[in-house]
C-alpha cells in the first residue's frame, strides 16, 4: 500500500474518533450540570485544560464560558481539534482515497459533515438541544463505524484505519479522567466528597461506561473507576483494550508475528506501552498520582503515533 494512502485512512480515523470524543467532551459537563447542587457553578475551562486547547482558546476568546467553549470546541475552524474541523480533515482524507473506501463511507461522511457544518452556531440552545446535538454527532460516528464493520475488507486500509482509531480513543479515554481532575484541582477538599462522586459518575456516562462499571463492580469508588476505564481488557474504550487492539493491528500490517517480537520502531515502541499498562496496578496510578501517569500515558501515545508516522508515512525519496 502507497504510504500516502495509509497516512490518509490512519488519519481519516483519528479524526472521526476525535470528532466523537469532543462530543462526549462537553456531555462531561452537561451530565454534570443535571447532578450539582444550585450553589455550584458549572466550570468548562477543565474541558480545554484536558484537551491541551486552553492556549489556543484565550488566543480567540476572554472566558470559557458554556457558549464560548462550545462554539470552540465545536463550530470554531480556528480550532483544528474543532468537532468541524476534524470532519472537515477527515473528509479530505476520505476524498483522496475514494479508490479504497466502500461508497457507503464516503456518502455518510459527506452527509455527516455537511450536516455539522450547516448547523447554526449562533442559535441559543438550551441544554436538551445542546444535549441531542452531540448524541447527534456521536451516533453519526457510531453508524459510519458500523458501514465500514459490514463494507470492508479487512485488509492493510481496515487495518491502518483501526490502528489510527483505537490510538485516538485511548488517548481521549485518559483526557476524560483528566477532566475529573481539573474539575476539583482548586478545591483539594472536595475530595471524596458527595460532589466528587457526581464528577466521577459524569465521567463514566460522558464514555458510555456506566452500565458495564456497575456490571464489574459493585459501587462507584475512584479506584474502581480507574481501573475500569485505564486498566480492563474487555471495555472498548478501555485504554488498555485500546492498546492492545491497536498492536495486534499493527503486526498485522506487517506481517511480523507477535511471539517473534517487534520488528521495526513502531511496534517496539506500541507492545513496550502495551506491556508496562497490562503489569500496571491502580495503587502503581494512585502512587504516582493520577494526574502524572495519565499526563505520562498521553506522552507516550504521541511517541507512538511519531514511530508510526517514521516508519510508515515519512517517505523519503530513493537515492540513486
Amino acid at each position: 500500500m502507497l504510504s500516502r494512502v495509509a497516512n490518509s485512512v490512519y488519519w481519516m480515523h483519528r479524526y472521526i474518533e476525535r470528532a466523537e470524543n469532543y462530543a462526549r467532551f462537553m456531555s462531561v459537563n452537561f451530565n454534570l450540570a443535571l447532578d450539582l447542587p444550585p450553589n455550584v457553578n458549572e466550570q468548562w475551562e477543565p474541558l480545554l485544560i484536558a484537551t491541551a486547547d486552553n492556549d489556543l482558546f484565550f488566543k480567540y476568546y476572554q472566558h470559557p464560558t458554556r457558549e464560548n467553549v462550545i462554539q470552540f470546541m465545536t463550530f470554531d475552524k480556528r480550532n483544528p481539534n474543532s468537532i468541524v474541523a476534524c470532519l472537515s480533515e477527515a473528509r479530505e482524507n476520505a476524498r483522496t482515497i475514494r479508490e479504497v473506501i466502500s461508497k457507503s463511507m464516503w456518502e455518510q461522511l459527506n452527509k455527516f459533515y455537511l450536516m455539522v457544518r450547516d448547523t447554526s452556531p449562533k442559535q441559543e440552545w438550551g441544554q436538551v438541544q445542546a444535549q441531542e446535538f452531540f448524541l447527534d454527532i456521536r451516533n453519526g460516528v457510531q453508524l459510519f463505524y458500523g458501514i465500514i464493520d459490514s463494507t470492508v475488507t479487512r485488509n492493510e486500509a481496515w487495518h491502518f484505519g483501526r490502528l489510527g482509531r483505537f490510538l485516538e480513543r485511548a488517548d481521549k479515554t485518559s483526557r476524560f479522567l483528566d477532566v475529573k481532575y481539573f474539575t476539583l484541582l482548586p478545591e483539594i477538599e472536595a475530595v471524596g466528597s458527595t460532589i466528587d462522586l457526581m464528577i466521577w459518575s459524569a465521567v463514566l456516562r460522558s464514555v458510555s461506561a456506566y452500565n458495564m462499571h456497575r456490571q464489574r463492580h459493585r459501587s462507584l469508588t475512584p479506584s474502581s473507576i480507574i481501573e475500569f476505564l485505564l486498566l480492563d481488557k474487555m471495555f472498548p474504550r478501555a485504554t488498555a483494550h485500546c492498546i492492545r487492539q491497536a498492536e495486534l493491528s499493527l503486526y498485522e500490517i506487517s506481517g511480523n508475528n507477535m511471539v517473534n517480537g517487534f520488528g521495526n520502531t513502531a511496534e517496539r515502541t506500541l507492545s513496550k506501552l502495551r506491556t508496562e499498562i497490562e503489569f500496571t496496578e491502580t495503587a502503581d496510578i494512585f502512587k504516582l498520582g493520577l494526574h502524572q501517569y495519565l499526563d505520562n500515558f498521553q506522552t507516550r501515545t504521541n511517541e507512538v503515533g511519531a514511530a508510526i508516522f517514521q516508519t510508515y508515512f515519512d517517505s523519503k525519496p530513493v537515492e540513486v
